[in-house]
């Protein structure tokens, strides 16, 4: 069933949307070579915590984490360890919220150091096919116009793999809603869009193949083929003009002032 929200909720769902953009723009702030995926985990967790919230994912069908920190080969769900992170590694961070009885879900890829400009470019194409999708996110399309305009970009235009997986998803007082939103799809398919709908829109994009494994802790995705992947999300309010709910402006500049302070690290 799909969720009509009122104003009020729609307000609600932004705020929690916000901190976790908030949260993101903390964890950009903290990251460089030399720490691990599980001190992230941490950060965030607290930064949540302090701002009378609770981390949405820790707990949730029993993952043990407030985050899912996935680097280079893991395109999403990883656990944060105590492996050290070094220059050259690509690392999706996906955190949710949970506020005055709604969820916020968002999503970053980030660059530790110098990555290879193949990566750079990876994460650029998906960044652009996540705006693609967000297009279409209009009162009266389907899910499968946004899936199209993802696929298309991604996929026919720079070769890359969409996973087929996994996939977007409705976002409110449960943290996974109906509709489903894939990244993959015909035009004119899937559930219609009503206005007042809140989805969240996260292309999982591979640098090679889209097929993908579950790792032994049974939570982490991995490329088939080993190589890196990138994962952006947005919360949409879907409007005649989509509204974006969550933000990626600050995370933006935390991350050029974070690369400019540690560049001879």
């Amino acid at each position: 069933m799909v969720y009509i929200k009122s104003n009020t909720e729609i307000e609600l769902i932004r705020e929690s949307s916000l901190l976790v953009s908030a949260t993101l723009a903390e964890v950009a702030t903290f990251l460089k070579p030399g720490i691990t995926t599980l001190q992230v985990d941490t950060l965030a967790e607290t930064f949540i915590r302090d701002h009378k919230a609770v981390p949405s994912f820790k707990n949730y069908k029993g993952y043990p984490f407030a985050t899912c920190i996935s680097v280079n080969d893991a395109v999403v769900h990883g656990f944060p360890n105590k492996n050290i992170l070094k220059e050259g590694d690509v690392v999706s961070v996906d955190v949710g919220v949970y506020k005055n009885k709604y969820h916020g879900d968002s999503a970053y890829t980030f660059a530790i150091g110098k990555v290879p400009v193949e990566v750079q470019q990876l994460m650029s194409v998906t960044r652009e096919s996540l705006n693609r999708g967000i297009e279409k996110a209009i009162t009266g399309n389907r899910t499968g116009d946004i899936a199209n305009a993802i696929q298309d970009y991604a996929e026919k235009q720079h070769g890359y793999g969409v996973v087929r997986e996994l996939v977007g998803h409705g976002l409110g007082k449960q943290l996974h809603e109906d509709p489903q939103v894939p990244n993959f799809g015909k035009k004119g398919t899937g559930s219609k869009l009503k206005e007042n709908t809140v989805i969240a829109i996260e292309p999982m994009i591979n640098l090679g193949t889209k097929d993908v494994y579950y790792d032994s802790d049974g939570w982490t995705v991995r490329t088939k083929d080993g190589k890196p992947a990138a994962h952006y999300e947005h919360n949409i309010c879907i409007k005649k003009k989509p509204e974006v709910l969550s933000s990626f402006d600050q995370i933006i500049i935390n991350e050029k002032l974070n690369q400019y302070l540690f560049s001879d690290y």
